[in-house]
C-alpha cells in the first residue's frame, strides 16, 4: 500500500535503485524517488511562524513501552512519509525520550528539518514553571535533546497552578530573547488565563500561539466553549493530544475501563464502556466504507473539528504511523461525521 508517494511494500535498498537496474524485473513497482508527497503536505502552525504537517508525533512512549531502536524506525518511518513535527516532554520516561529523539535527530542530520515541541514542568528534577526551574527544565532538555533551541515550549500548568503567570512569561521571553526557545505553546491553562496571557502580550511578553488539549471523539468536553473561543479569537493552533486515547480509538483495544473500585466506579466504567463500543464500530463503519483502518478515522475526525491544526499521535510501530498518516488523506462527510459523534454520546 502506498502513503503519499511512498511505496511501503518496497525496501529501502529497492526505493533506491535505478528502475531497470540489473536484477529488477521490468514489470517491478518504480521505485520511488525523492521526497513523497507528504513532503509538501504543511498548514501553519498558528501565529508560530512554523509550518507542519496536520500530524505530529509525540514521543509519549519512547523509552517506555518502546525501546531505543524501535523508536528510531517509529520516527524514520514517519520523516519518510513527510512529517515535520515530533512532541515530546522532559516528564515522558524521566527523560529518556527527549534523549532517543535527540540522538534521532543528530544520527540522521534532520534537527534544521524537524520543528520540535517540548512540554515542561513535570520532571521531578525541575518542577512546575516558577522561572529558576522553568530556565533549568529548559536547558535540561535542550542537553537531552542535543540541540540549541526548543521550537515549540510547552507550559505546562496542570503539573503547576501556583506559580504566577506573568514570572513565567517573564521567563520565557528570556528564553525567547536568548534564542533558547522559538515560540511558546501551553496546557492545562484555563480560557481565563489564556486571556490574561495575552494581556501580557501587549506588554511585550511573548504570545501563547499553540494550546495545547487532550482531545478526542470520547473526550470532547476537555475542549470546552470557553476554550474554543478563546482559542479562535487569539488564532491558536490547537494540537489535540490523547487524539487515539491511550490506543483506544485505533480499535486495537475494545475495553477501555477494567476493575472500578465501587459500585459508581462500576456504573461510571459500563457507560464508557458502552460509549467506547459503540464509538468503536462506527469507526469500524465508516473506515470499511472508506477503506482506512480506525486509526485513520479517528485522526480524520480531529482534523474535521473546526480550530484544530494537527493532532498529536503516538506509536508503538512504524506500521502504525503508516496507518495514521491516512487519516491526513481522508475527508469524512457530513453524515460520517455525524454518525461518529452520536455513537460517542
Amino acid at each position: 500500500m502506498a502513503f503519499f508517494g511512498v511505496d511501503s511494500t518496497l525496501s529501502s535498498s529497492s526505493r533506491n535503485a535505478a528502475p531497470h537496474a540489473p536484477g529488477v524485473h521490468p514489470s517491478a513497482p518504480i521505485p520511488v524517488q525523492g521526497p513523497g508527497v507528504g513532503a509538501n503536505v504543511r498548514v501553519p502552525l498558528g501565529e508560530s511562524g512554523f509550518d507542519v504537517f496536520p500530524l505530529i508525533l509525540g514521543g509519549a512512549e519512547f523509552g517506555w513501552n518502546v525501546d531505543l531502536e524501535s523508536s528510531h524506525a517509529i520516527l524514520d518511518s514517519y520523516a519518510e512519509l513527510g512529517g515535520n513535527m515530533v512532541h515530546t516532554s522532559d516528564s515522558f520516561a524521566a527523560g529518556r525520550s527527549e534523549h532517543i529523539i535527540g540522538q534521532w535527530m543528530h544520527s540522521r542530520g534532520l534537527r534544521d528539518d524537524i520543528v520540535l515541541a517540548v512540554r515542561v514542568g513535570g520532571h521531578p528534577d525541575n518542577p512546575g514553571l516558577g522561572p529558576v526551574n522553568l530556565v533549568r527544565a529548559v536547558e535540561a532538555s535542550l542537553t537531552r535533546l542535543r540541540t540549541d533551541r526548543i521550537d515549540v515550549l510547552s507550559l505546562d500548568a496542570t503539573s503547576d497552578s501556583a506559580s504566577a503567570l506573568e514570572d513565567t512569561l517573564a521567563t520565557a521571553e528570556w528564553l525567547v530573547d536568548s534564542g533558547k526557545v522559538r515560540a511558546v505553546g501551553a496546557i492545562g491553562y484555563t480560557a481565563a488565563q489564556l486571556v490574561e496571557a495575552r494581556i501580557f502580550s501587549s506588554a511585550g511578553f511573548p504570545r501563547i500561539t499553540v494550546l495545547d488539549v487532550p482531545f478526542n471523539v470520547l473526550r470532547r468536553h476537555e475542549f470546552d466553549a470557553d476554550l474554543r473561543l478563546v482559542a479562535g479569537a487569539q488564532n491558536m493552533a490547537v494540537t489535540p493530544s490523547h487524539a487515539l486515547e491511550h490506543g483506544f480509538l485505533a480499535g486495537r483495544q475494545r475495553t477501555r475501563l477494567r476493575g472500578a473500585l465501587s459500585v459508581r466506579g462500576a456504573q461510571l466504567a459500563a457507560n464508557l464502556n458502552r460509549r467506547g463500543s459503540r464509538t468503536l464500530r462506527a469507526l469500524d463503519a465508516v473506515g470499511g466504507e472508506l477503506g482506512v483502518p480506525d486509526a485513520a478515522v479517528a485522526v480524520a475526525w480531529l482534523l474535521a473539528q473546526k480550530l484544530v491544526t494537527a493532532p498529536i499521535v503516538n506509536a508503538y510501530a512504524p506500521e502504525h504511523i503508516e496507518e495514521l498518516v491516512q487519516g491526513v488523506g481522508v475527508r469524512l462527510s457530513r453524515s460520517q461525521l455525524a454518525e461518529i459523534a452520536r455513537a460517542a454520546q
